[in-house]
């Protein structure tokens, strides 16, 4: 027999949710802000051709691009205190967030550091030659000319990005993180109903999806009027 669906559970399960999004949304910020870094750096490793960085950079995109985020996240959390301890330090008493911080972040780094890879390499080379002609140096390149014109190319694929990252915060939750799945499964075990948590999560995602494509959609337009306007 198919279970009916109680909306009396629905609205309980709502607010209990809700106040669990910002453990959600913690994780998006972070792992974004520490991949943006990150990812610059392993694309510049690439750009700038220097041999040893290039072949690390391109063997650890490979590896964080063709593995699932719960494999990494297991190997980091059961693999890095081992590591440490090899030279001395003791991590077993950091709170689990930490290790899904750390995860998200260089899991969203190799996928950032295509897409800036890809954008800093669509600035004409022409640019390039007269930056460099003008006697601009290297960091005064990036920062004067080719960034702000890598950023309109790069948006497009950042949102997406940003939103798979959303998406995949789902698997938090294999930890013990109570986020908004966390916390559906523990209250599915509690009432014995699981369907209505997934609605209401599903509701979450979708708005907070619809909410970050809205934000890079206007982001896209004023980058591009700023472009046609210079």
């Amino acid at each position: 027999m198919l279970m009916r669906l109680d909306w009396d559970t629905v609205v309980y399960f709502f607010p209990k949710l809700l106040v669990k999004l910002p453990v959600t949304i913690s994780i998006v910020l972070v792992a974004t802000v520490f991949g943006l870094l990150l990812g610059f750096v392993l694309a510049l490793a690439q750009l700038e051709r220097v041999f040893v960085l290039r072949q690390v950079s391109k063997i650890a995109v490979s590896f964080l691009r063709g593995t699932p985020i719960i494999v990494q996240m297991f190997l980091i959390f059961f693999g890095l205190p081992l590591l440490l301890k090899a030279i001395g330090l003791d991590i077993d008493d950091l709170d689990k967030i930490w290790f899904i911080y750390l995860t998200y972040s260089i899991n969203a780094a190799a996928f950032f550091s295509e897409i800036l890879r890809s954008s800093i390499g669509a600035v004409p080379r022409a640019q390039w030659d007269a930056a460099e002609g003008s006697g601009l140096t290297r960091a005064q390149t990036y920062r004067r000319i080719v960034l702000p014109q890598s950023v309109a190319v790069a948006l497009p694929a950042t949102g997406m990005t940003i939103t798979s990252l959303l998406q995949d915060t789902s698997l938090a939750f294999m930890l013990g993180i109570v986020d908004v799945v966390g916390q559906v499964k523990a209250l599915g075990s509690i009432t014995g109903r699981l369907l209505e948590g997934y609605i209401v999560a599903a509701f979450f995602f979708v708005l907070l999806s619809v909410l970050l494509e809205r934000i890079f959609h206007k982001a896209e337009k004023k980058v591009t009027f700023r472009k046609k306007a210079t």
